[in-house]
């Protein structure tokens, strides 16, 4: 993995922590508050994609729409699965049960069906990467309170809609040759317009959840297509069976902060699984 790359996505790891810490600290309605957030993500990115693409002459086709189109639907699909397994299941077997599905699936795919080869040392460097995020949120998976069959079954859901939706990006930024930017901001256009119907249907909820959760939607607004963009434009030069786990890091990250802000327990466990994750990534970054 080229260190531009390795860059692009560890930057990518953080800006994802620093904005999950910001969306636990939201106090309003759920449906509107991701909805405030995808409108106002779509506010910063679509005009930057547009002069982007007239200036650089960039013209699209069919693939455009359509890519906005697919990519919004699967990341609907997936917060739905999440928050359903969330209501259904403990977090603590939902999430890392979907965040070590979901890149183990995204290497199965793109080694088997896509014909990558990336090097057997960045391989095992990605997978010792998932274990470092199994080790910092997987000990519920062992507890017999933990609802074990339905936390495992959403989570694998929830698990394989990230590989889907990380699969079908990285084929629209390097098979239709899409720009991320300016795909990035028409699939957060289509999915704040998608989520509308919802909206209204909660719409006394719109007023407060603007006065308590204006701040943190703009800080989300900001970091979220910051990161998935340099993840985007990391694809289109390298192996997205690599850029998966690294990707997921960003849990570690968020681990570490919510025990430095919140005060949440296990710090040693949270360290250990941490250093395991900086020597899977440093595997994938010496192959």
């Amino acid at each position: 993995m080229s260190a531009a790359a390795l860059a692009m996505v560890l930057a990518a790891a953080v800006f994802h922590a620093v904005w999950n810490l910001a969306a636990k600290t939201a106090q309003g309605d759920t449906t509107v508050f991701v909805w405030l957030y995808y409108s106002l993500g779509c506010a910063i990115t679509l005009p930057v994609g547009i002069v982007y693409a007239v200036t650089t002459g960039a013209s699209y086709g069919w693939e455009l729409p359509l890519a906005s189109l697919v990519t919004a639907l699967l990341h609907i699909g997936y917060a739905m699965l999440l928050q359903t397994g969330y209501r259904n299941a403990d977090l603590g077997v939902v999430y890392p049960v979907a965040r070590g599905v979901g890149p183990v699936l995204t290497i199965i795919v793109a080694v088997c069906f896509l014909g990558e080869r990336p090097e057997a040392l960045a391989l095992f460097g990605g997978l010792i990467v998932i274990g470092g995020i199994l080790t910092v949120t997987g000990r519920k998976l062992f507890q017999r309170s933990s609802g074990l069959t339905t936390g495992l079954l959403y989570g694998s859901a929830t698990g394989a809609a990230i590989a889907t939706y990380t699969l079908w990006d990285n084929f629209t930024v390097n098979t239709l040759a899409v720009d991320p930017i300016i795909y990035f901001g028409l699939g957060g256009l289509i999915q704040s317009a998608l989520m509308l119907p919802w909206l209204l249907t909660r719409r006394e909820h719109i007023r407060p959840t603007l006065r308590t959760d204006l701040r943190p939607a703009i800080v989300i607004a900001a970091l979220s297509p910051l990161a998935y963009i340099l993840v985007l434009y990391a694809m289109t030069f390298t192996s997205v069976a690599l850029v998966a786990p690294v990707r997921e890091s960003s849990i570690i990250i968020g681990s570490l902060l919510a025990w430095w802000f919140f005060k949440e327990q296990d710090p040693l466990r949270r360290i250990l699984g941490a250093g395991i994750v900086v020597i899977g990534i440093s595997l994938i970054a010496l192959s």
